[in-house]
């Protein structure tokens, strides 16, 4: 038998081991006493599993495979998500745990075996019902995952499952008052690198940071990783502690180390008034009497300037680098590699305008 057959052959066997565990896909939602939803016991053994998140009004929705749970990387994150009918479902391989793939119960759709860290599979949820997913290899260890498309009776979403009781306003103030893709802080906690789209769908176009907020531990590694959409974007602290360089390619990263306990706001200099800006919980709660951050304390006020208008954003990119560099083919960073300062390397006849 040759190595694709027997792929074939053990996807298949475990695909129809899968749909005998799951039962009905649609239906009378089971419910623990705590108040969670077993869809008819699918997410029994699932120790990752603490409510439904409610991604309702989100045009994509990410989840990752691989994540901290069952005993090694063996989750998906969040394990339960209910989404709108017509949203894009899209799992993103961390790296971690070897080989894993989504596979759904009912053997609607099925992914490849992947291992690679950025790996992605794509769903269009649009059948209205609960939609039951695993890991073929893992499942017998509880990495399995569900998504709930539409109102399905039983099901009653959390705003995030895992998220902090006093989240958002008593945390972040008004940060996320104009971020239409934030919906709770993700719990991350226990993972030792936490990865965050640039330029994932929200606010009008491929302008969010997902996951918009999450919770970590301090010393935690937070990796920012660009999606190559919606232009160019980087990433900076309110408070100036970090700032990567200005970037529009597919699979650029930012690293940043959360050391201090307490809130850290970032975002997006281009596109911060139109919502792409985010925050990290580090540690277990906010601290007491912690200060506001407004937006013109980033940058001392670089960001307003150029978001306000599209002739003042042109200036500030300008300015301060782009990634086209004209006829010569250069790229240009408006900051220096280690994100400490504003690198101009242009030579002397380009800086005027």
């Amino acid at each position: 038998m040759s190595d694709v057959s027997r792929r074939s052959f053990l996807r298949a066997g475990a695909a129809a081991g899968l749909a005998v565990a799951a039962g009905p896909t649609v239906g009378t939602v089971a419910a623990q006493e705590t108040g969670t939803q077993t869809f008819d016991g699918w997410l029994d053994t699932v120790d990752n599993y603490d409510g439904v998140v409610d991604a309702r009004g989100k045009a994509s929705v990410l989840v990752e495979v691989g994540t901290n749970a069952n005993g090694g990387a063996f989750g998906f994150g969040p394990a339960a998500v209910q989404v709108d009918p017509g949203t894009t479902v899209r799992w993103v391989w961390t790296g971690e745990g070897g080989v894993h793939n989504v596979a759904a119960a009912d053997g609607s759709f099925a992914s490849e075996l992947l291992s690679e860290k950025g790996e992605t599979f794509e769903y269009v949820a649009d059948t209205e019902g609960v939609v039951k997913y695993a890991c073929e290899p893992h499942a017998a260890m509880g990495m399995k995952g569900v998504v709930v498309v539409g109102e399905v009776p039983g099901v009653e979403a959390s705003t995030v499952a895992g998220s902090t009781e006093n989240d958002p306003a008593a945390v972040y103030d008004d940060w996320f008052d104009t971020v239409d893709n934030f919906a709770g802080t993700v719990d991350r906690r226990g993972e030792d690198v936490v990865t965050v789209e640039v330029g994932a769908t929200g606010n009008g176009g491929a302008f969010g940071f997902e996951p918009a907020a999450v919770q970590v531990d301090p010393g935690t590694t937070v990796r920012w990783e660009w999606t190559g959409q919606g232009g160019y974007h980087n990433v900076v602290a309110s408070d100036g502690s970090f700032a990567s360089d200005m970037s529009g390619d597919a699979g650029y990263a930012f690293e940043y180390v959360a050391t201090e306990r307490g809130v850290v706001k970032y975002a997006c200099e281009p596109h911060a008034a139109m919502g792409m800006k985010g925050a990290l919980l580090v540690g277990d709660a906010a601290p007491a009497g912690l200060p506001p951050v407004s937006g013109a304390q980033l940058l001392g006020g670089g960001l307003l300037a150029a978001a306000f208008s599209p002739l003042a954003l042109w200036v500030f990119l300008t300015l301060h680098g782009t990634r086209d560099g004209g006829s010569d083919g250069r790229v240009y960073y408006p900051h220096g590699a280690d994100g400490s300062a504003w690198n101009d390397t242009r030579p002397d006849d380009s800086r005027s305008i």
